[in-house]
């Protein structure tokens, strides 16, 4: 693809596109593996399943202009979003068992995705957070929500945006936005922008695979390089939060303050007349 004068928003080469039509898309995959593209999957987390019951290999993305099913971490909150307007895609990740995956990784995707959504839009930086344990927030609504799944030494982790949608419904239209509306707001101009152009999901795509990566890849002097900067994006750190810990419907609230995150991917909340951090791998943050 052609980067884009300001780096945003840009056209698809016709390249692009002839083989976009042949659902292989012509675009740059670090991992050295296929990015296959459907315009209508179930999810491509199903899709994804299917590639890799056929040795797809390690690296390999499936993405899609509309999901009919895609749903999020939580059961009953399905994923809701404008046809050909957002970024669906699952990459498959591989390796030779269970203990050679990589620790937090979903936070960890989260932090790749923050930067490659502010390499993408110049104008968002600094305004990206990873809120724990799989959501991106811009000026404190979502952008994007990440979902991992797990079969052995195979995950499969998958990555829904909101890059062009204008409109949500009702009850979202408080807590969701996009890219575009996102941009908009950090522009603080009128008339708005233009729309976003045909391809940009796909622009997006190419600057995530790279970050992804980078994140996974690590030397492994490096191997706890991600917790600083994930914590200096932790979405409220250092305020005063609401935590329901184990199941959304059944677990116990605790008030404090989110102190940061421990070296598995855990929250650590400082709770309310006590001195040290509780650490906490399931459970959901309210406000």
């Amino acid at each position: 693809m052609r980067q884009g004068r300001e780096g945003s928003w840009h056209k698809v080469e016709n390249r692009v596109v002839y083989e976009y039509m042949m659902n292989t898309l012509g675009i740059n995959n670090p991992f050295g593996a296929p990015v296959y593209y459907k315009e209508t999957v179930s999810s491509t987390m199903d899709e994804a399943r299917l590639l890799a019951a056929r040795l797809s290999p390690h690296g390999t993305v499936i993405s899609a202009g509309f999901q009919e099913s895609g749903r999020g971490r939580t059961r009953g909150r399905p994923w809701n979003a404008d046809r050909g307007k957002n970024l669906f895609f699952t990459i498959i990740f591989r390796y030779p068992e269970i203990s050679r995956i990589p620790r937090a990784i979903t936070l960890r995707t989260g932090l790749a995705l923050s930067l490659a959504v502010e390499d993408f839009e110049p104008l968002l930086l600094g305004h990206t957070r990873v809120k724990w344990p799989n959501d991106l927030m811009i000026f404190d609504r979502k952008a994007a929500g990440i979902l991992t799944e797990a079969e052995g030494g195979t995950v499969y982790t998958g990555i829904g945006v909101n890059v062009a949608q204008s409109v949500f419904p009702a009850p979202l239209k408080a807590k969701a936005t996009s890219l575009f509306l996102a941009r908009e707001e950090a522009r603080h101009s009128s008339p708005p922008g233009p729309e976003p152009e045909a391809g940009a999901c796909l622009s997006l795509l190419e600057r995530i695979l790279p970050r992804l990566y980078g994140e996974f890849n690590a030397l492994p002097s490096e191997a706890d390089a991600w917790r600083k900067p994930l914590t200096e994006r932790l979405y409220r750190r250092g305020g005063r939060v609401r935590f329901l810990s184990g199941g959304a419907e059944t677990g116990k609230p605790v008030e404090g303050v989110l102190a940061g995150i421990g070296t598995e991917g855990e929250l650590l909340i400082l709770p309310e007349g006590e001195r040290e951090c509780r650490s906490f791998v399931t459970g959901e943050l309210m406000f």
